[in-house]
């Protein structure tokens, strides 16, 4: 089969990197990719938002599957862009893809189909929403009602804290016209469960946690993701009991009720407490970093996975995973999530000898005469598995160690809360 992967990140490099594998696989393509994806698939600068300019490109390479890995394309409706071509294309409609571009859209469900989840108001000015603010307790969860690539959630620790987010979103510093959603804040541990479903039916992926927050001990602001490890301890088999029966059933129940099976990934971050989880929000694609650990972690073909789902027919699909604890440690730009240089010269990657158990997925790099260079905030995933956690862990931190980066920055704590609680 001739793929073609739409994305430029570590997360597409994941996908690109599982693919790869696949026995059913002829060539492989990504729009645009970076220098790590160009290893792998013959990379073309497309707008992975202008879908008539892929479609001609899809013709031209005879392309037998898309599958996109970021949000944008997927909630302004490539999919339905793509169905209505006749070429197949993994991830959920325009409709169904509300799921994670509108986060009111994801609570009303959620009320409507009695799906446990944070107590929830909306405002569409800042008036309203700081009025509302007076009345509360702290901390509280202040969001902004759109796609905002990670950084649209503000945990406020006091009023005024929670005044100036609002501001924020009205201010349009995460998009234009975009709402308020006001939540109580949840206490627990948060996980990331991963299901693949085909409109009907659902096959569970694994667990992850991932590390939101730029600073070690999860503290300062919330990034794109600065690690991940799988599975999540904290992800019990009575807690997949209870959120496949109170949260993934329901909703992939409401889905088909409102005319709009949900096919593709279909992502839960939960809050987990005393064994009982919450739905903190939806995704509607691979999590990144999240997605690298997937992706080193399936022994399964990716291929037969996705064409189960698009065909119906997942019922009858076995998803195989390795035996052992996987882990990403994201390298980024000092300064990020705020500003920070770019085209900064990386150096020694040659030096990592990369394996079915070791891999450095290119998130944000560029060649430019023969040097490897950083364009982004996130610009490296260093991924291993092992027989444990911590020896994983080892690995990743003992190779990073050869990288010469001047301007690299990463937490030394990821998997800190499992680590703390293994024997």
């Amino acid at each position: 089969m001739n793929i073609l992967v739409i994305g430029s990140g570590a997360r597409e490099h994941a996908i690109c990197y599982a693919v790869s594998r696949s026995s059913r696989l002829t060539e492989l393509y990504a729009i645009p990719g970076n220098y790590g994806i160009s290893q792998l698939a013959e990379c073309h600068i497309i707008d992975i938002n202008n879908f008539n300019e892929i479609y001609a490109f899809a013709i031209k390479k005879n392309i037998d599957l898309i599958i996109v890995g970021p949000e944008v394309p997927l909630v302004n409706g490539i999919v339905d862009y793509f169905t209505s071509k006749k070429i197949k294309i993994f991830g959920p409609d325009k409709f169904a893809a509300q799921l994670e571009g509108s986060k009111s859209f994801m609570k009303d469900l959620c009320r409507e189909y009695n799906i446990p989840t944070a107590q929830y108001e909306k405002f569409q000015n800042s008036d309203d929403a700081i009025k509302y603010l007076e009345k509360q307790s702290y901390p509280i969860v202040i969001k902004a009602d759109g796609l905002a690539a990670g950084k649209g959630v503000t945990i406020a620790e006091d009023f005024k804290a929670a005044s100036i987010a609002v501001q924020d979103v009205f201010n349009h510093k995460f998009g234009e016209n975009m709402d308020v959603v006001i939540e109580e804040f949840m206490h627990g541990e948060e996980a990331s469960y991963f299901v693949c479903s085909d409109g009907k039916d659902f096959v569970s992926l694994i667990s992850a946690q991932d590390h939101k927050r730029i600073g070690e001990g999860d503290t300062g602001p919330n990034t794109g993701g600065m690690g991940a490890y799988s599975p999540a301890p904290v992800f019990t088999d009575n807690v997949k009991k209870q959120v496949d029966t109170e949260i993934i059933k329901p909703t992939l129940r409401a889905m088909i009720n409102k005319g709009h099976p949900f096919k593709g990934i279909l992502y839960a971050g939960l809050m987990i407490k005393n064994e009982k989880a919450k739905l903190v929000e939806y995704n509607i694609r691979f999590g990144d970093p999240e997605c690298q650990v997937l992706m080193m972690s399936i022994k399964s073909d990716l291929i037969d996975l996705m064409t189960y789902t698009i065909d119906g027919s997942i019922k009858d699909y076995k998803c195989d995973w390795y035996d052992e604890d996987c882990a990403t440690v994201v390298l980024a730009s000092k300064g990020y999530p705020g500003e920070f240089k770019k085209d900064t010269e990386i150096k020694g990657l040659e030096n990592i000898v990369t394996n079915q158990s070791l891999q450095i997925f290119h998130a944000a790099t560029v060649e430019s005469e023969k040097k490897i260079l950083a364009n982004g905030g996130r610009v490296l995933s260093i991924t291993a598995k092992d027989i444990s956690l911590r020896s994983a862990l080892n690995t990743i931190y003992n190779e990073i160690k050869k990288i010469d980066w001047d301007e690299c920055y990463y937490r030394n704590d990821i998997g800190h809360k499992a680590l703390k609680n293994e024997h």
